[in-house]
């Protein structure tokens, strides 16, 4: 695909036009222009890829076609810069022509950044446009644009004049004394290459350092006098360009070589940091925030200030005070990303060195120093900026994502410990953040089998916080699947990445199903969030959803079994003085039966059980429930406790009741279900049904009432009280009497649907009912209800 995009754009752009064909020349150019223009806010990688690739094709060939349409298009936009700008006297057109101006600009730039030779010849017509008059966007697009081609050209130039030099040395003092910090930013940059590289000019840039350090430091005591002078609100303009433009000078310029500061014994830098960090702790958040961009530029040039105690503490305090200002969050993320930039060009330049002088040289000189300073910076902050991912505001998450993608793709940090957080991002609501941290799973998937299954359940419980975090309506419950047509689950791909291999697999949906587990005294929210996420897996194989039921059924037998046992107890110690000991007697007992305790003489008389309990008439039942009631402790934290706990069971009762609708598999084929069958066995595709929602009602009521912290009144005790008879009455049907007839076997079928579908709030009968069966289900018999656990 990449070949035939190259070809195709080598004809169309890169191909030489004939000399005297003026008129394809400009159609090329204005088709050019036209998409760079386009890529305005998405970027122009794709442009800059493509040039390289076409380039680095022919670097060996004897004939050069790329080379050499890119002199025709160079040299041909700069006439076409010339005519654009005689235009805009022409005041009907001056907004197309300014629009145009500016594409064809960052056109040339952009051949710039790639081969700036190109440009070499073209500088000092470029140079005159640095005194742009600026009054619209585009004005301002266009000095920032000359001022980055010039920053690659002018260092290329053989022998510029004296007066060249001069003049874009003054234009350029003249824009950063003058404008906003988008130019400032671009105009310091050229003027360090050309001080730097050229000239070494560096009294002037030393006077301007002067300027406006000396106007921080001014203020700096007028403020410690008295914070609240009105002195320093009438300079606040004053004081932001001073902390923004000191920031940016000592970005490119190390001033504290000599060829500076002379034979001063003045520690420059940190003199800079103590003024910087002397803002950071202002009250106005603006004043704040540009200190802290000063501070990240002074970085770049010295990392190793970064160690120092005092910017730990501010870093890690910002990134981790959940009451800390959104800007000030952003603004140490972008520092940081701007600083991994900055090393991985740094980096590929010193790649491209080496290479130059590879042949001569015996060994590669290790340039692992700076990358080793990057990584122990990285390791300083990296907890705080994962953390980071914890907040309701998407352009936090966003730029600590962009850090820690930046971490990962230099190798500074051993990934493991991303692991979850970058499943958890995977669960994020913009498309753009989900796919980058998809992206980076899968990158370390490549690298690092088992690296993803190791901390999937991690990674599982982590997005639920990430959820939480964002989860604007703190009433409503954090659901698991995404609120559009797919109704997919948000963690979704990491569950394709895990599926492929049967072993991780089914660890990971164990893992899962362990949670719901009495013992494992999980929050009910999150186990909502675990059930709809394990309702909307991509599953593919019949298989995956039958070893899920099975653990079901398990889960079902023991938790649902210690469940009982523990409201039973708890009722015991509290009546233990009004009644004699046979109290299981009283719990169970039924107004109708003398005796319904699980003694020998229940165990021996189980059909006249059953039979009775399906015919039950409604007053029975509320005899049942006044019976319990009567018995229950005053103290009502045993029956919240029951109700908490219940829920992990009805979601697995639910999540069953699902899939087996959604899959339209029968109770015979869950129940002849063997993990430990060959897997071709059960490698069919799902038939999924439509239409099919994941609903758990009861649960949903459960947290928005928020049971767990409201007052109990007599109804609720009754509808708990109801809830644990339903219960009971399901646990003694789930296991099926082998050795029953056929009319026996419905009946038990029968009390255990009528058991879950109370359980289940009277969950849609078509959950409990063969019905949803389809040829999925290989004629099998069709049960009704869930299934029994067969005897283990």
């Amino acid at each position: 695909l990449q070949k035939l995009v190259n070809e195709t754009f080598q004809k169309l752009w890169f191909t030489p036009t004939p000399h005297h064909d003026k008129e394809a020349m400009t159609r090329k150019i204005l088709n050019i222009t036209d998409v760079v223009a386009a890529c305005r806010d998405t970027g122009y990688d794709w442009f800059e890829q493509l040039l390289q690739n076409l380039l680095k094709s022919e670097e060996d060939a004897s004939y050069k076609p790329v080379k050499k349409a890119c002199t025709q298009l160079v040299d041909n936009l700069v006439e076409h810069i010339l005519k654009y700008e005689e235009s805009l006297s022409d005041s009907d057109n001056k907004g197309v022509n300014s629009g145009r101006l500016v594409a064809c600009i960052t056109t040339l730039f952009l051949f710039s950044k790639i081969r700036p030779q190109l440009m070499v010849k073209h500088a000092m017509t470029m140079q005159p446009y640095l005194t742009t008059k600026c009054s619209t966007q585009n004005d301002f697009m266009v000095i920032c644009n000359v001022a980055k081609i010039l920053e690659l050209v002018v260092p290329l130039m053989e022998h510029p004049s004296e007066t060249f030099l001069a003049t874009i040395e003054e234009d350029l003092m003249k824009l950063i004394i003058k404008y906003g910090m988008t130019v400032v930013q671009h105009c310091v940059s050229c003027l360090g290459a050309v001080v730097n590289k050229v000239t070494q000019n560096y009294k002037f840039v030393w006077a301007c350092f002067n300027r406006y350090y000396g106007a921080l430091s001014k203020l700096k005591n007028q403020h410690q006098e008295d914070p609240n002078s009105t002195i320093l609100t009438a300079n606040k303009p004053a004081l932001l360009r001073s902390l923004f433009t000191v920031g940016a000078l000592c970005r490119h310029f190390d001033f504290d070589q000599e060829d500076f500061k002379g034979n001063s014994k003045v520690n420059i830098k940190d003199k800079v940091l103590e003024l910087l960090m002397y803002f950071t702790k202002h009250s106005d958040e603006e004043v704040q925030t540009k200190a802290i961009i000063g501070l990240g530029f002074a970085f770049i040039q010295h990392p190793s200030l970064m160690f120092e105690q005092e910017v730990k503490t501010l870093y890690n305090s910002i990134l981790s005070d959940k009451n800390c200002s959104v800007n000030l969050k952003i603004q140490v993320l972008k520092n940081l990303q701007t600083y991994l930039q900055e090393e991985d060009t740094r980096m590929q330049q010193a790649d491209r060195d080496w290479k130059k002088v590879a042949k001569q040289e015996d060994l590669k000189e290790m340039g692992d120093i700076s990358s080793g300073m990057s990584s122990s910076i990285m390791q300083l902050y990296l907890k705080q900026v994962l953390e980071a991912f914890f907040h309701n505001q998407s352009s936090v998450r966003h730029f600590a994502l962009n850090v820690i993608a930046l971490t990962l793709n230099q190798g500074l940090i051993h990934p493991v410990q991303c692991v979850p957080y970058l499943i958890a991002m995977g669960t994020d609501p913009e498309p753009s953040m989900r796919n980058k941290a998809d992206q980076q799973l899968v990158e370390i998937d490549k690298k690092y089998a088992g690296f993803i299954h190791m901390k999937a359940v991690a990674g599982m419980k982590m997005s639920y916080q990430v959820q939480q975090a964002i989860n604007t309506c703190p009433k409503d419950p954090v659901r698991g699947f995404r609120h559009d047509e797919s109704s997919s689950a948000l963690c979704s791909h990491l569950y394709s990445m895990i599926r492929g291999n049967r072993q991780h697999r089914r660890a990971f949906l164990i893992s899962l199903l362990n949670l719901f587990d009495d013992t494992a005294k999980t929050e009910v929210n999150m186990l909502l969030y675990i059930a709809d996420n394990l309702a909307c897996f991509p599953y593919q194989t019949q298989e995956e959803p039958l070893f899920i039921m099975h653990h079901i059924d398990i889960t079902l037998s023991v938790s649902g079994s210690n469940l009982l046992q523990s409201f039973k107890e708890s009722m015991v110690k509290d009546k233990k003085k009004e009644r004699k000991p046979s109290s299981d007697e009283e719990t169970e007992s039924d107004s109708n039966s003398g005796s319904g305790s699980e003694s020998e003489e229940e165990a021996s008389k189980p059909r006249r059980l059953r039979k009775r309990v399906d015919s039950d008439s409604d007053s029975d039942e509320e005899n049942d429930i006044n019976t319990v009631m009567k018995c229950l402790p005053e103290n009502s934290a045993p029956l919240i406790e029951f109700a908490n706990v219940s829920q992990g069971i009805l979601l697995l009762l639910m999540l069953k009741q699902h899939l087996k609708n959604l899959c339209g598999f029968s109770d015979s084929k869950i129940q002849k279900y063997s993990p430990s069958e060959s897997a071709k066995v059960y490698d069919k595709a799902i038939n999924r049904k439509t239409g099919v929602h994941f609903h758990p009602k009861q649960t949903l009521d459960f947290l928005r009432s928020d049971m767990a912290n409201s007052k109990i009144t007599d109804e609720v005790k009754r509808s708990i009280v109801k809830q644990y008879l339903d219960f009971k009455l399901l646990m003694e049907h789930l296991d099926p009497d082998e050795e029953e007839e056929d009319g026996e076997v419905s009946a038990s079928t029968n009390a255990r649907n009528k058991a879950i579908t109370s359980l289940l709030g009277g969950g849609s009968p078509k959950n409990n009912a063969a019905e949803t069966e389809d040829d999925e289900s290989d004629g099998e018999d069709r049960g009704g209800g869930t299934s029994g656990v067969r005897r283990r």
